[in-house]
């Protein structure tokens, strides 16, 4: 997800049960300060599937959230946005990228942009085998020619091991049929 649309993620924009993440509205600063709004396209208004992994995640954040927000005394900050400042209040995309930085320092790691890991996990899923159109759809671009220019970086080995599988599929058929007719 990009960075506002994490910030403008609600809690009725998730389906625990289905594991889903519906992008229904992004957080963007203005002249006038940080409001809300629908994502610019259609494309970029999408559901994406999401592991066990961070449908568990999400649930102990959800809890550690209720909590914090009720010894605050301020049980309604956590019924919206599922991330919030202490305050329940929309967090600030620079102090989101303020904040991710002092992690990246502090665990020794090199600088890096927030927005890298999107890009991060668009090449793993590339990298793993996984369809460019179901990752095009997954970041939401305008179509699979967004993802390819983008990611062709990627694909020089997913070419080669395209022609290994290719091989391999066809000494399979090949050898399997002459098995056949003995």
């Amino acid at each position: 997800m990009r960075r506002g649309e994490i910030l403008g993620l609600r809690w009725k924009d998730i389906d625990l049960k289905k594991g889903t993440i519906s992008i229904r509205q992004i957080l963007v600063t203005t002249a006038e300060g940080l409001r809300f709004q629908e994502p610019k396209t259609e494309k970029s208004r999408r559901s994406v599937a999401i592991s066990p992994a961070v449908i568990e995640a999400l649930k102990k954040h959800r809890q550690r959230q209720l909590e914090e927000a009720l010894i605050l005394g301020k049980p309604e900050a956590a019924k919206g946005l599922v991330f919030t400042s202490q305050a329940g209040t929309p967090i600030n995309p620079r102090n989101l990228a303020r904040h991710f930085e002092s992690v990246i320092k502090k665990e020794g790691l090199p600088p890096i942009p927030f927005h890298a890991l999107r890009h991060t996990h668009a090449t793993l899923m590339l990298q793993g085998g996984v369809h460019p159109k179901v990752v095009s759809e997954r970041l939401g671009h305008s179509g699979i020619g967004t993802t390819m220019d983008i990611y062709s970086h990627v694909m020089p080995d997913m070419q080669k091991e395209a022609a290994e599988k290719f091989e391999q599929e066809l000494l399979v058929k090949t050898l399997g049929e002459k098995k056949e007719r003995t």
